[in-house]
C-alpha cells in the first residue's frame, strides 16, 4: 500500500438557482405544522430570519417547542389565520385543497407551497447535499451531519429523527452545507437543487405511487444526474450498484471493485468496525479504521458513505473517526428501549425486507439466549406490493409475532390484512416459530407471559409500535404469572 494520501475536494460551485426566493425575510404560514416534517422546516425558517406562523388540529408538545422558537403555532385551522401581510402559505401532503387556510389563502391571492416546494426553496438557499435511497436516509444524514459538525463547517440539516449526539433533527448553520433527506416516496426528490449526493441502496419500495420498480429506477437515475457535484453510491446494494455503473459515481462498500472499500468489517453487540481504503490506479491507499458504537453492518456502509461524502466535501478523515465513534444514533433505529428482568428491549423502524433482514442480523450478533422479533406491517397499500417479500426475511428470529397493519391514514382494503405476511413466512418455512396477534392489548399481554430473562425483544415497525416495549416493561412486577411463559403455536 501506498503513504496515505487525502482525497481530492470536490467544488460544489454556486448556491443552486432560485436562491432567491427565500433571500429577504419572508412572513409564511404553515399548515399541520405539528407533524415532524413541516415543524423541521419551521424551525429552518425561523432561524432564516422569517416570521413564521402555522396550525395544526390538535394541542401538542412540539407547538409549544416551536412557540419557544418564536413560532406563532395555533391549535385548529382557521381561515382567520391566513392574516394580511402574509406572503407565502406552506402545507403538508395531508393537508388537501378544502382546508379553510388553503382555500382562505387562494381567495386572498397568497401563493401555497407543498412541503417539496418549501423544502426545495430553503434548499436553493445553501449547497445542498441530498441523502437518497430505500433504507438509511436518516441515519446517514444524521452521520453526515455529525462529521461536517465534528470537522468545524456548521453545516445546517433536516432529518427525519432526532439525531441523539445533538439532541434535534433540524439546524440551520452558519456554514454553506445543507444536509437532507431527499424523499422518494412521491418524486418530490428529483426537484431538490443539490450540490452533492448519496444513495444508499435502490429497491421496490412506495409502488403505490411509480406503478413500477422501473419508474422508480428511472427517477435515481434522474436524480443522480441532476445533481451539480459529486455522487456517492454503495456498490454493496445490486440497484444502487447499477445506478453507479451507468452513472461514474463515486463508490463504497465491501464490494472489491468500490473506490472506498470497507476491510475487516466486524460487528458486536455493542458496535461495529472497519478499515476504509481507498483504491486507485496507484494503489490502494489505507486512510484508516473506524469504530462505531452501534451494531449492524447496514451501519458501517451507513458511517462509509457519510465519512466518503465528507471526505469530498471537504472534511478530514481524522472528522469522520471522531464523528463516528461517538455516533449515538438516531431515534427508532436500533434503539435501546430499557431492560427489565434481563430482558432487553430494542426498537426499530425496520418496515421493508432489507431493513427487517438488516435489523435481525444486527441482533443475531448481540448473543442473547432469544430473539423474539415483533413486527408491525406498514400501510395496506405496501403490505399489498411487498407481502411475498417478508418470506425469508425474519428467518433469523427464534420467535416471531406479527401484529395488525398500522394504517397510517390508509383505509382498508378488501383481502390485505397481516395475514398475508403470516402466510407468507409460513409457507417459506411451517416450522418457523410464529404466532399472530392483532390486538395490542393482547400483544402486550402475550409479551409479557413469554418473555423470559435472557431474551431481545426487538420490535419492527414504522407505526406505533414505538410504544409497546414502554407498555410491556410498564406490566412487569417482581414475580411473573403463575405457570411461566405462554406456549407458542404456528
Amino acid at each position: 500500500m501506498t503513504a496515505p494520501t487525502p482525497p481530492p475536494t470536490v467544488s460544489l460551485g454556486d448556491p443552486a438557482p432560485g436562491s432567491a426566493l427565500l433571500a429577504q425575510p419572508r412572513r409564511i404560514h404553515i399548515v399541520a405544522v405539528g407533524g415532524a416534517g413541516m415543524s423541521a422546516i419551521a424551525g429552518i425558517l425561523a432561524s432564516m430570519g422569517h416570521r413564521v406562523s402555522g396550525s395544526d388540529q390538535a394541542a401538542a408538545a412540539v407547538l409549544d417547542r416551536l412557540r419557544a422558537q418564536g413560532i406563532d403555532a395555533r391549535v385548529g385551522h382557521d381561515a382567520a389565520a391566513i392574516e394580511p401581510g402574509i406572503d407565502l402559505v406552506a402545507r403538508s401532503t395531508a393537508i388537501g385543497d378544502d382546508n379553510p387556510e388553503v382555500v382562505a389563502a387562494r381567495a386572498a391571492g397568497v401563493p401555497v407551497w407543498s412541503r417539496a416546494q418549501i423544502l426545495a426553496a430553503i434548499a436553493a438557499t445553501r449547497r445542498t447535499v441530498a441523502v437518497a435511497g430505500t433504507h438509511g436516509k436518516t441515519t446517514t444524514s444524521s452521520m453526515l451531519a455529525m462529521v461536517l459538525i465534528e470537522a468545524g463547517l456548521d453545516p445546517s440539516f433536516i432529518i427525519g429523527g432526532d439525531v441523539n449526539e445533538l439532541g434535534t433533527g433540524a439546524n440551520w448553520g452558519s456554514g454553506d452545507l445543507f444536509v437532507i433527506e431527499a424523499d422518494e416516496s412521491d418524486g418530490t426528490f428529483v426537484t431538490l437543487p443539490r450540490a452533492a449526493a448519496v444513495v444508499t441502496n435502490l429497491e421496490p419500495d412506495h409502488i403505490e405511487h411509480w406503478g413500477t420498480f422501473a419508474a422508480l429506477q428511472a427517477s435515481f437515475v434522474e436524480f443522480v444526474a441532476g445533481t451539480d457535484g459529486p455522487c456517492v453510491v454503495c456498490a454493496d446494494d445490486p440497484g444502487a450498484l447499477a445506478l453507479a455503473v451507468s452513472s461514474g459515481a463515486v463508490t463504497y462498500g465491501t464490494h472489491p471493485d468500490a473506490e472506498y472499500r470497507m476491510d475487516g468489517l466486524t460487528t458486536t453487540r455493542d458496535g461495529v468496525s472497519f478499515t476504509l481504503s481507498r483504491r486507485a490506479p496507484t494503489g490502494d491507499t489505507e486512510l484508516g479504521p473506524i469504530t462505531l458504537p452501534v451494531p449492524g453492518d447496514h451501519n458501517a456502509r451507513n458511517a462509509a458513505a457519510a465519512v466518503v461524502t465528507g471526505l469530498l466535501l471537504g472534511a478530514p478523515f481524522t472528522a469522520g473517526q471522531a464523528a463516528m465513534a461517538r455516533f449515538g444514533g438516531v431515534a427508532r433505529r436500533f434503539q435501546l428501549r430499557g431492560e427489565v428482568d434481563g430482558i432487553t428491549f430494542i426498537d426499530d423502524y425496520a418496515h421493508l425486507r432489507t431493513e427487517v433482514q438488516a435489523a435481525l442480523l444486527a441482533a443475531s450478533a448481540g448473543d442473547w439466549h432469544r430473539i423474539v422479533c415483533v413486527f408491525q406491517p406498514h400501510r395496506y397499500s405496501r403490505t399489498a406490493s411487498l407481502w411475498p417479500t417478508f418470506a425469508d426475511a425474519f428467518d433469523l428470529a427464534d420467535l416471531l409475532v406479527v401484529t395488525d397493519i398500522y394504517p397510517s391514514g390508509e383505509a382498508p382494503r378488501p383481502g390485505i390484512t397481516a395475514k398475508l405476511v403470516v402466510d407468507a413466512v409460513l409457507d417459506h418455512d411451517p416450522r418457523r416459530r410464529l404466532v399472530f396477534v392483532p390486538d395490542r392489548d393482547d400483544l402486550v399481554t402475550f409479551l409479557r407471559r413469554e418473555l423470559r430473562a435472557g431474551d431481545l425483544c426487538l420490535t419492527l415497525g414504522a407505526g406505533d409500535l414505538t410504544t409497546v416495549p414502554d407498555d410491556v416493561i410498564a406490566r412487569f412486577g417482581p414475580t411473573r404469572p403463575a405457570g411461566g411463559p405462554a406456549a407458542v403455536e404456528p
